[in-house]
């Protein structure tokens, strides 16, 4: 049977890829290009420019890679560090475990710091393995800011924190994938040395775009880093930076400007405001949850994430089939549980392109489907808890005031 598309739109609620805004598609409905034409490297300067300021950095170096947040992870490691340099990392669910995995399989000495999915970084493992470290063998600490298949969010601060008190010169490496440009993410206040993010989170870009920002002390880390890389090196493009064509190879031409109408965008609404609505849709998707009689898999408060819940569902319940129903019965997407949590909790993503009617629909939507899987929900319970909230903190859209 060919797949045939319900009426209206699917509501897509996973935690990335998420919904494209219309001016982004129209910006990335164009033919290909001549990219080294005066007008592609114009257009790359200004993004390399504002992409800058969603990573909050005025001293860090951007680089756009065409790839996904893996390949991000890559470039991070294989540009700062060598074979069998050890480094610190956090398993804390799926998205963490595979970084490790893309660590130990290029060869770096991983001490794993592992917690229950649910919960957060051990940081207080982390300070005990800096402070034995006396003589400096660790030579990166690896964190994912937002961990997507558990909906945890790590405090970035207290990591430099204590790198600071042990005055450890570790590199502080970052997966921002689904937290750049939606959490509040400070690369210079907080020291960090590489960050990445991929575009198809809160950019709200189609897959493509692997953007990496590196400091000053992971470029100075770059130049005697042995670790083999080819279409990662960070070399290559600042060769071609100092040119002034920017792009060592063929870029995505359609991404690029795809790019640039999305930047612009949340520089219209404003980088604070989009992280005070992503708090909004975290803050009302929490209470929804309550108000159903659920739990959320992230175990503590100061833990919760405002880009991604995972929602705990009763032993009796299977949550594939939540997610399964969702899509076949009301054209909705939600998120799977993955590996530990599989069959336990569906994830639902609010990120990106998104307002606060979109999400209550997607909470409507949930209430029937935990209806349909026999668990006894009230119809519009979740709902009320969601709206009483929006509609005490919707603040006026800056743009129309």
């Amino acid at each position: 049977m060919d797949y045939v598309y319900g009426p209206g739109r699917n509501h897509l609620f996973v935690p990335g890829p998420v919904n494209i805004p219309e001016q982004v598609l129209r910006a990335m409905n164009r033919n290909n290009e001549d990219y080294r034409s005066p007008a592609v490297p114009a257009l790359t300067k200004t993004l390399l420019e504002d992409v800058k300021k969603i990573f909050k950095t005025t001293s860090g170096t951007p680089f756009l890679f065409p790839t996904t947040g893996t390949g991000a992870w890559e470039s991070a490691l294989t540009n700062t560090l060598s074979p069998g340099d050890r480094i610190v990392s956090f398993l804390i669910g799926q998205f963490s475990l595979l970084w490790i995995d893309q660590q130990q399989r290029l060869n770096f000495k991983v001490d794993v710091i592992e917690s229950d999915w649910g919960e957060g970084a051990k940081l207080d493992v982390l300070a005990a393995k800096l402070a034995a470290d006396t003589d400096h063998t660790i030579k990166a600490v690896c964190i994912v800011h937002n961990e997507t298949a558990t909906g945890v969010t790590n405090d970035l601060s207290l990591v430099r924190r204590i790198l600071d008190e042990y005055r450890h010169p570790a590199l502080f490496l970052v997966d921002g994938v689904s937290s750049i440009c939606a959490l509040d993410f400070r690369m210079d206040d907080w020291g960090v040395d590489v960050a990445l993010t991929g575009s198809q989170k809160a950019l709200s870009l189609p897959t493509g775009i692997g953007i990496v920002c590196a400091s000053p002390r992971a470029l100075e880390a770059s130049k005697t880093a042995k670790s083999l890389r080819v279409f990662f090196d960070w070399k290559d493009y600042l060769k071609f930076y100092n040119l002034g064509t920017y792009w060592p190879y063929t870029p995505s031409i359609q991404l690029l400007y795809g790019l640039r109408a999305a930047l612009d965008l949340v520089f219209e609404e404003g980088l604070e405001n989009v992280i005070a609505r992503h708090k909004r849709l975290g803050q009302a998707t929490r209470l929804a949850v309550e108000a159903w009689g659920l739990k959320n898999c992230t175990q503590k408060e100061e833990w919760h994430s405002d880009t991604v819940t995972a929602v705990l569902v009763p032993p009796y319940i299977d949550s594939s089939e939540i997610v399964r129903r969702a899509w076949k019965r009301y054209n909705l997407s939600l998120g799977l549980g993955l590996n530990k949590v599989a069959g336990k909790v569906f994830r639902i993503g609010h990120l990106g392109h998104l307002n606060e009617l979109q999400l209550l629909g997607c909470l409507a939507g949930v209430e029937m489907i935990l209806k349909d899987v026999g668990y006894p929900v009230k119809l519009g319970s979740g709902v009320a808890a969601a709206s009483s909230y929006f509609q005490n903190n919707i603040p006026l859209i800056p743009s129309r005031i």
